[in-house]
């Protein structure tokens, strides 16, 4: 399975209006020559629809931001984890707060990840929550407190000790390396997170709505 490199930022496309398969493959582009100039790990978390495009336009490690627990055969409107691996996809996210799922789910999935050969980013939305998830062995935990999804107000300063306390909480678990989102999108944000002990971040708005995509790549990755 492949090894991906920290710090690391994970930008997720969602469903915005604007993130269609076009734009998808335009932050694509952006993030591998950045990647690459700077030396820095980036993954794109992309629908299961736009994969196999984007995956053929680029070498960006490319994200499924969601996969079901099925195996293959009569599972109508589920997403199967051997199709986004032949897609392109190195990984999937899970349980993000948009798209929660139960604990037994979830441990389920991440079995099926594993089968696939797909790494795991798992959210939590707490402390609480991502010390349970961390016994599910994931390969990687992003705690993002709700409330500050989509805002301005980044959770490095508004809530650092929600990070800190993560990471106490997943190490007396596992060694698991710790992401933060909500409301990241400044330089001084990423910083801040990684200062705190995050091994990287989760964005989404920020570089998917923004009218300078690689302006705003760059000043995350300064951050680093």
């Amino acid at each position: 399975m492949l090894q991906l490199n920290y710090p690391m930022l994970v930008i997720n496309t969602k469903t915005y209006s604007k993130s269609d398969l076009k734009h998808s493959v335009k932050i694509a582009k952006i993030s591998e020559q950045l990647a690459k100039s700077q030396k820095k790990t980036i993954i794109l978390c992309l629908q299961a629809t736009e994969l196999k495009e984007v995956n053929e336009n680029s070498r960006l490690p490319l994200f499924a931001q969601h996969i079901d627990p099925i195996t293959p055969g009569a599972h109508t409107g589920y997403v199967l984890a051997e199709s986004v691996a032949e897609s392109g996809a190195i990984g999937t996210l899970l349980n993000h707060s948009e798209h929660q799922i139960d604990m037994k789910t979830l441990k389920a999935s991440i079995a099926r990840a594993r089968e696939a050969n797909l790494l795991v980013l798992a959210c939590a939305t707490t402390p609480k929550k991502a010390a349970q998830i961390a016994k599910l062995e994931p390969d990687m935990i992003a705690i993002e407190p709700p409330e500050l999804i989509g805002g301005d107000i980044s959770v490095a300063t508004a809530r650092p000790e929600i990070i800190t306390n993560t990471i106490k909480a997943v190490t007396k678990v596992a060694n698991i390396p710790v992401l933060c989102g909500a409301g990241v999108k400044t330089r001084e944000d990423v910083e801040i997170a990684l200062k705190l002990g995050a091994k990287g971040v989760l964005v989404a708005s920020g570089i998917v709505k923004a009218n300078n995509v690689k302006k705003e790549i760059k000043e995350l990755l300064d951050g680093m």
